[in-house]
């Protein structure tokens, strides 16, 4: 364990359930009492919602509020916790993402959570044992004719905590602990959902080769429950290329989602392919169709750069790992032979002792 770093990463998500999914549910991944923290959003009197423990409110064009959250430190030592307001976005596994933030947004988002909500005083707060601190933030609502939903969420995370009992290296162990509260803001007349394909390319997916297509959430509203249906045939002989399902995709809000339809130990290959997609939940359905090509030049560096490039076969792997098995079993049956070989000079040497 010497030297290894050990990064427990533990999201408690202190939220309800939007109707149709937006928000996740509180995972219970630790108890409070690990965490040695918790949080409790102060609803407002423009909660939509009476029941959510996040922050789901009314708002409208030009307004100001100041949102307060509790933090409860609940251990007998002093908990030192950051809170951070994150934008709402579209993960690459298809699922609203509250806690990492995002850099890069969709050109359709007019306004995003981060710029509108401003956490007032220190970002980085110290709680005594036992005891409890406010933290606020500020929202301010442009003036605006803007319809539809802003999504967020307030991060809170434990900068202080580590590893505790007898384990052994547990000094280089470092747990962290955090709390979402999800903050989402209505305005308006909620539009109806639009979605859009935008580019279509050969690329890498979390370092894997394979097609990756931006399906696009236009309108400032979520949209649930997607069931994904997607096949790739190459236009050049018609065959099918790929063809991938997936189900239970959740887009936030004028948000990109990068679709990755991994091709495994496949080799990416140049030529002219087409795209047909169909996406749909209970309420709506689209459906796409795009040509596009991979050029030798983008199929060599997608094959080069992908993992699976590694230069190490999976069959060579296995064969290595066969010959150590083989190495294993010879080295104990050698062990065996020279034990028994031991023995039986001892018995040869006792019985010539008795013989003299």
């Amino acid at each position: 364990m010497r030297g290894f770093k050990k990064i427990q990463l533990i999201f408690l998500l202190v939220v309800g359930a939007i109707i149709g999914g937006g928000v996740p549910l509180v995972a219970n991944a630790a108890s409070a009492g690990d965490i040695g923290f918790n949080v409790s959003a102060q609803i407002p009197k423009n909660q939509i919602n009476k029941k959510n423990s996040f922050f789901d409110l009314r708002m409208k064009s030009g307004q100001t509020e100041t949102l307060r959250v509790k933090v409860f430190n609940i251990s007998n030592q002093d908990v030192t916790v950051k809170s951070a307001i994150h934008t709402a976005w579209t993960s690459t596994n298809g699922a609203i993402e509250y806690v990492k933030p995002e850099k890069e947004f969709d050109s359709t988002l007019r306004y995003k959570m981060s710029d509108i909500s401003k956490i007032q005083g220190k970002q980085t707060i110290t709680i005594p044992a036992n005891g409890s601190k406010i933290v606020t933030a500020t929202v301010k609502i442009p003036k605006t004719n803007f319809n539809g939903v802003i999504l967020g969420g307030w991060y809170f995370e434990r900068k202080d905590s580590k590893v505790t009992g007898t384990v052994k290296g547990s000094s280089n162990m470092t747990n962290k602990y955090s709390y979402v509260i999800g903050m989402k803001y209505t305005m308006g007349q909620v539009p109806n959902p639009s979605m859009s394909l935008g580019k279509v390319a050969a690329g890498l997916g979390n370092y894997h080769r394979g097609v990756i297509a931006d399906l696009r959430n236009t309108t400032a509203v979520i949209i649930p429950k997607l069931k994904m249906d997607t096949t790739v045939t190459n236009r050049d002989g018609g065959s099918v290329v790929k063809h991938v399902k997936k189900e239970n995709v959740q887009m936030a809000p004028n948000t990109t989602f990068k679709y990755a339809m991994l091709y495994g130990d496949t080799p990416m290959k140049a030529g002219h392919y087409h795209l047909h997609m169909v996406v749909q939940n209970t309420d709506h359905k689209w459906v796409f169709d795009r040509n596009f090509t991979v050029t030798a030049a983008q199929a060599n560096r997608v094959n080069k750069d992908a993992v699976e490039n590694s230069g190490i076969s999976i069959w060579l792997l296995v064969a290595l790992g066969a010959l150590g098995m083989l190495l294993l079993v010879l080295l104990i049956l050698l062990i065996i032979y020279l034990i028994r070989r031991r023995r039986r000079d001892e018995d040869d040497d006792e019985d010539e002792d008795e013989e003299k």
